[in-house]
């Protein structure tokens, strides 16, 4: 005898800190429904990031719904135990219906509008699907991997911890986002010898002109510029973020400079045949390119600095320390001293189990600040959902409330008794 699947006025699909800020809203409300998480709440934290990891922008910016940072260090960049020690906290003041351990596998709309979710622990039935899965779900390794002979270990950028995982040798990491170069400068600063291959990722400063840059760029409005009045529109979902660190206090990466430390610097990698790496001509161009932005923004900030009669010290815009000789365009893996090679070029979305009108031809969600145009069907936690700071803590709270707003309106909240019985 088939049992009737429960039913919940919305289904949460992914608990980390935008799925736990839709259920903070949902709660305030009195809106009832269900986290599905399929590890445990916000466990990327403490299972995908090495163990240097920190954030790259600062304290203050931690503004999680009803759980701002309060800790002693507002202009620090909190480091990995103490982010995990955040969302636990937030876990705890949240106290999300969670389903933890179980996947969501598949979810379409019945004749009657009522959707159908199906997970690894049952079927469901939910009127309102809110994903927030994020959208870093697979890792991005491509095929010239399988080319690279067995000896060579391979890892992507999630897997990675400390250099001690890998084995004796020099270390090739490829790309140069933020993951790429904190984990090349991760490797180099443990003494290991670093093959870095750089893709055309911006750069920013950590300070500029006696302030950190981030708290310049909140000042200028640039955190609540929203998709619709940036220059690029949508096309800004598709950048690639500035690469910078917050560790031991913050401090620029200048790729340059470890090259003049011993650090060896490629252009793009895009082949491995014939028992050779291949690199695009294009090092030089990605290293300019990188520097351009970074003196672009400190312009801005001079720019501000002077409307506004601000006094601040003065500064030099940045100047190269390095410069590419003759470019290499080709490297015999035999004998390069390569041992192992970190994949550090991004993740691809995965939203298949979802069966609705909703994406565009890149598989990519098709929304107005996280509200589709398949009633009953919004995302939260994407990058540049609404503003800069959708995917990240500063933000993605304000985006959860737009989201819950939608559906109190949706569903009329008088229909629904709260009710947190898992």
């Amino acid at each position: 005898m088939t049992s009737t699947p429960r039913h919940v006025p919305v289904a949460v699909v992914g608990g980390g800190q935008a799925g736990l800020s839709v259920s903070y809203h949902l709660k305030q409300r009195g809106i009832e429904h269900l986290v599905f998480e399929k590890n445990t709440a916000a466990h990327t934290w403490s299972t995908q990031r090495w163990d240097t990891f920190c954030l790259v922008t600062p304290n203050w910016q931690c503004d999680l719904p009803g759980h701002p940072y309060d800790g002693p260090e507002p202009d620090g960049f909190m480091r990995k135990d103490e982010i995990v020690a955040y969302l636990k906290a937030f876990v705890a003041k949240v106290n999300p219906p969670i389903r933890e351990g179980v996947s969501v596998t598949r979810v379409e709309r019945r004749e009657d509008g009522i959707f159908s979710v199906q997970t690894s622990e049952g079927d469901y039935t939910a009127d309102e699907i809110v994903v927030a899965s994020g959208g870093y779900h697979t890792p991005i390794i491509p095929r010239m991997a399988e080319k690279l002979p067995g000896p060579v270990t391979q890892i992507h950028s999630n897997q990675y911890r400390n250099a001690a995982q890998l084995p004796e040798g020099e270390v090739l990491v490829v790309g140069s986002g933020q993951s790429g170069a904190q984990i090349a400068e991760d490797l180099h600063l443990a003494g290991r010898k670093v093959h870095l291959a750089v893709g055309d990722a911006p750069r920013c400063a950590r300070f500029y002109r006696g302030r950190d840059v981030v708290t310049w760029l909140a000042d200028m409005g640039y955190y609540e510029m929203t998709v619709d009045n940036h220059p690029l529109r949508d096309g800004v979902r598709d950048n690639t973020n500035h690469y910078v660190t917050g560790r031991d206090g913050g401090r620029d990466i200048d790729l340059r400079r470890f090259a003049t430390e011993g650090m060896k610097l490629y252009g793009l990698m895009e082949d491995y045949r014939d028992g050779s790496l291949r690199f695009r001509d294009d090092l030089k161009r990605s290293l300019d390119g990188a520097d351009r932005t970074y003196n672009g923004i400190n312009a801005a900030i001079d720019k501000y600095i002077a409307e506004k009669g601000i006094e601040a010290p003065e500064q030099e815009h940045y100047a190269p320390v390095w410069e590419p000789g003759e470019p290499v365009t080709s490297l015999a893996l035999d004998g390069s001293g390569i041992t192992s090679v970190v994949w550090c070029i991004g993740f691809s979305p995965d939203f298949r189990w979802l069966d609705a009108s909703v994406f565009n031809g890149s598989g990519s969600p098709k929304h107005r600040r996280g509200v589709t145009n398949e009633e009953g069907i919004y995302f939260i936690g994407l990058p540049w959902l609404n503003t800069w700071g959708s995917g990240r803590f500063g933000a993605v709270g304000r985006d959860a409330e737009h989201v819950v707003q939608a559906i109190q309106q949706r569903l009329g909240t008088e229909r629904f008794a709260l009710k947190f019985a898992v």
